[in-house]
């Protein structure tokens, strides 16, 4: 056992054999944001053996106040690849893979197909129903975590048990539901709600976690500012449409573009369906003459006139500057083609 683990496997709920038995797992965090981030440190630290981190974005200056494993000169850089050069400084005996795409129905089944266990550092409800229906398919145990304004909740959805579907049956309207833009977030309870996650991240995969009963899951809601926490049990739907009667609607949805907008920053983001890696170095040289470019290995930025627009290998691109899709539409197959 290397010494770099010594207090941790002395404690008796982990032991030789548990330290050993994560060094054999798989966990994909998804979204590397403020749970993200906190979660990928303690997992790290906590010796997993392989941790894929999946993220679509770019580090931005408003990050810095709880993405705990960014700082000032990440700005600019790739959420993925900016936390794998962190954590690969941290421990240098585990695998880490930095995975810069945007989580759909056209690549989820390839991202996921050999971990055990997903982590959800999201930030939108579609992508967390999309995670819940491939991980209810394939019975692989995902948690579900958030966080916004003073409070915080996370959910283990296991195998057999109630999915996010029996708590969530159908996605409130938009613009329903607060965000980080229009709430705000307290910095501690990130760490918090990512350091429960992690936690019950190893429980999990030691096979320690002591489930509610074989179909029922539980809510933990907890309330920074006044230090409360509700556990509600969360029962299974026996007409759930997703882990009852086996429908996956997000997992089937039409092989189509797919566009969203990134709320609170005035922007558009396409993927393209069945989109190919691009050369950036390429495109960069075919629009230096048009406005100002930037471009690095994963991420080419390109501005003109009022827009900003960020392409990603794959084919992917934020188009900053409109909430307009039809806009956005036309600035990519102008500028990065059809």
């Amino acid at each position: 056992m290397q010494d770099r683990y010594s207090r941790q496997a002395i404690l008796q709920n982990i032991g030789k054999e548990g330290q050993e038995k994560l060094a054999q797992s798989h966990v994909i965090i998804i979204g590397c944001g403020a749970l993200g981030t906190v979660a990928a440190n303690n997992l790290t630290r906590a010796g997993i053996g392989k941790i894929s981190i999946l993220d679509r974005d770019f580090v931005e200056l408003n990050n810095l106040q709880r993405q705990m494993l960014f700082d000032e000169s990440d700005v600019g850089e790739t959420k993925a690849i900016a936390a794998t050069r962190k954590l690969e400084s941290i421990n240098s005996t585990i695998e880490i893979i930095p995975i810069v795409k945007d989580l759909n129905h056209t690549n989820i089944d390839e991202i996921i197909k050999d971990v055990d266990l997903v982590l959800d550092g999201t930030d939108n409800i579609q992508t967390r129903m999309l995670i819940n229906d491939v991980c209810v398919r394939e019975k692989i145990p995902w948690i579900y975590t958030g966080a916004i304004g003073m409070s915080g909740m996370t959910m283990n959805i296991l195998p057999g048990a109630a999915c996010i579907r029996c708590l969530y049956p159908n996605i409130p309207k938009a613009g329903s539901l607060p965000t980080c833009d229009t709430m705000g977030v307290l910095n501690t309870l990130t760490v918090i709600m990512g350091s429960m996650a992690s936690t019950e991240t190893l429980k999990i995969l030691l096979g320690e976690l002591k489930p509610v009963n074989e179909h029922d899951s539980n809510l933990i809601v907890y309330d920074a500012w006044n230090n409360s926490f509700d556990n509600i049990l969360v029962r299974k739907n026996e007409e759930c449409a997703c882990c009852v009667d086996g429908t996956f609607d997000y997992l089937n949805a039409e092989d189509k573009d797919v566009i969203s907008s990134l709320c609170g920053r005035n922007a558009i983001q396409i993927t393209p369906a069945n989109a190919k890696e691009i050369n950036l170095h390429e495109l960069a040289s075919n629009l230096e003459h048009l406005g100002s470019t930037k471009c690095a290995d994963f991420i080419l930025l390109f501005k003109i006139d009022k827009y900003e627009i960020s392409v990603f290998r794959d084919g992917r691109a934020i188009i900053k500057g409109t909430n307009d899709e039809k806009v956005a539409r036309s600035i990519y197959a102008r500028y990065i083609g059809t």
